[in-house]
C-alpha cells in the first residue's frame, strides 16, 4: 500500500494502491467520467468530514492530506449536485460523496455542512495513458439472466431501501438460500453493499464493478454496464439476488432502464417510501404495484394505514420484529419456495 496517498472507495476494483503509477496534468477537453485523480485536500470543510477507504471503513482527513478519487457526477435529490464538467481552470474541485466521486458542486441542501474542496494534482497514468475504472473490469462470460430477484426501490435516496435489503437477506440466508446482493444504480459507496454482505450475502456487486462511479451516464452507456452486473450475478449461481436501485428510478440515475432490464425476473417488490403519497407517484411512473411498502413512511400506524388506504398494498416496518412472519409469508408466496 502507497500510504502517499488515501485511496477512495471508488478505486477498490483497481491495483493503484499496490502498483506504481505516474501523476500527470492533463487538459480539461481529455477528462472523462471515471478517470482516476489525484487531487490536494484544501479544506476539509467540517471537523466530521471523512472518506470511505476501499474496505469499506470510513477515516478522518486533514487540509494537505492527497487523495486519490474519480471523477463523476452526482445529482442527488435532498442532499447534493455536482459534476466534474464545471471544474474551472483553477483545478478546484469538491468531494462530492465519501466514497471518492469527484466534482464541482452546483447545489446542496442547506442543512448539509460545507463540503471538502480539493485541487486537481494530475491524473492517475502509466506509460504516459490515463487509467480508467474501465481498465479494471473483470472479464465475465454472457449468459441468459434467469436469476429470482427481490427488488428494492425508493421514492427518494435515504428511504430505507438498503436497511430493508439487509433484513430481507438476513431472513434469505437463515432459509439456506444462496444469496447474491447488488446495487445496480446510485452514487458510488461500498457501505450500502457491504450492509448486506455483513448478514451472509454470499457475493455482492455494484456499478462501480463494471466501471461506473456513479449511473448517471447514457443510456446505451448503462445498458452495456447492467448487461456486464447481470452476467457477474448470474456467473456466480445465486438462489436470489437481493438487488437494490439506488436513489429513486425517476432521478436521472438511468433507473428506469435498470428496472425493465431485471424485470421479467423480479418475483417480489419492496418499495421503500418516505411519504405514504409519494408511493402512488411510484406505482404510476412505473407501472407496479409493489408487494410491501416500508421504510420512513411505515414507521406509525397512521403512516400504514394511510399507505393501505391510497394505494391497497401492504405496508410493514420492517425493523419491528413482529412484522417478521408476514415479511417470510410474503416472501414465500413470491418464491414458490420456504421460508
Amino acid at each position: 500500500m502507497d500510504h502517499r496517498y488515501i485511496f477512495t472507495a471508488l478505486t477498490r476494483t483497481s491495483d493503484l494502491a499496490e502498483k506504481e503509477f505516474q501523476i500527470k496534468k492533463l487538459q480539461k477537453e481529455k477528462w472523462a467520467t471515471g478517470d482516476y485523480v489525484v487531487c490536494k485536500i484544501i479544506d476539509v470543510g467540517t471537523n466530521e468530514a471523512k472518506l470511505e477507504l476501499t474496505n469499506g471503513r470510513l477515516r478522518g482527513v486533514m487540509d494537505g492530506d492527497t487523495l486519490v478519487g474519480v471523477l463523476g457526477i452526482r445529482h442527488a435529490t435532498l442532499e447534493a449536485t455536482g459534476t466534474w464538467k464545471e471544474v474551472e481552470e483553477d483545478g478546484m474541485l469538491h468531494v462530492l460523496s465519501w466514497g471518492g466521486l469527484l466534482g464541482k458542486l452546483t447545489s446542496k441542501s442547506v442543512f448539509l455542512p460545507k463540503f471538502m474542496e480539493i485541487k486537481y494534482l494530475g491524473h492517475a497514468c502509466r506509460d504516459g495513458k490515463k487509467l480508467t475504472m474501465d481498465d479494471f473490469i473483470k472479464p465475465v462470460a454472457h449468459t441468459k439472466f434467469e436469476t429470482p430477484v427481490i427488488l428494492f426501490i425508493g421514492t427518494s435516496m435515504s428511504s430505507g431501501k438498503t436497511t430493508s435489503a439487509r433484513i430481507v437477506t438476513s431472513i434469505l440466508k437463515a432459509a439456506g438460500f444462496k444469496v447474491m446482493g447488488g446495487k445496480i444504480t446510485g452514487t458510488g459507496r461500498l457501505k450500502d453493499i457491504l450492509a448486506v454482505k455483513d448478514v451472509g450475502a454470499d457475493a455482492v456487486i455494484d456499478f462501480v464493478d463494471a466501471g461506473l462511479p456513479s449511473s448517471i451516464c447514457p443510456p446505451e452507456e448503462y445498458t452495456e454496464k447492467l448487461e456486464y452486473i447481470l452476467d457477474r450475478i448470474s456467473a456466480e449461481a445465486p438462489d436470489v439476488a437481493v438487488i437494490e436501485i439506488g436513489a429513486s428510478p425517476l432521478e436521472p440515475y438511468n433507473g428506469e432502464i435498470a428496472y425493465l432490464g431485471i424485470k421479467d425476473q423480479v418475483k417480489c417488490v419492496i418499495l421503500n417510501a418516505s411519504d405514504p403519497y409519494a408511493v402512488m407517484g411510484i406505482m404510476d411512473a412505473f407501472n407496479v404495484k409493489p408487494d410491501i411498502v416500508t421504510g420512513i413512511s411505515s414507521n406509525t400506524l397512521g403512516g400504514r394505514e394511510l399507505v393501505e388506504k391510497l394505494c391497497g398494498v401492504p405496508a410493514l416496518n420492517l425493523l419491528d420484529v413482529e412484522s417478521i412472519p408476514r415479511v417470510k409469508s410474503i416472501l414465500r408466496q413470491r418464491l414458490g419456495k420456504d421460508i
